[in-house]
């Protein structure tokens, strides 16, 4: 399964950013779906996941109440709404699939996509 992210880029503090995770021609539907980041020099991390239904979610603490997973099984394609971004935000974001589960543990996930970069300026 191939996962394209997109939405990325440069946005001032306090800003916001949509990125979106398609997988164009194949159904996502049945699967969990995660949203992870990595900065130079730190371990990747899970900011949020969903299972297939979009009825669990998942957060890190430190983007609760400011970012937003959703998912339209119907487009095959998940989202995550960043709000009120702070300049410690800034990563390259990862969208990845889930085929057993979902959650927050990365080395649980089959299918990565190849990121994009989410610049948070101060």
């Amino acid at each position: 399964v191939q996962l394209q992210a997109s939405g990325g880029g440069l946005v001032q503090a306090g800003g916001y950013l949509r990125l979106s995770c398609a997988a164009p021609g194949r159904t996502t539907r049945r699967y969990g779906m995660g949203w992870f980041r990595q900065a130079p020099g730190k371990e990747r991390e899970c900011v949020a996941a969903i299972n297939w239904s979009g009825g669990s979610t998942y957060y890190a603490d430190s983007v609760k109440d400011r970012f937003t997973i959703s998912r339209d099984n119907a487009k095959n394609t998940i989202y995550l709404q960043m709000n009120s971004l702070k300049p410690e935000d800034t990563a390259v974001y990862y969208c990845a699939l889930d085929r057993e589960a979902w959650g927050p543990t990365p080395y649980n996930y089959d299918y990565w996509g190849q990121g994009t970069q989410v610049t948070v300026s101060s």
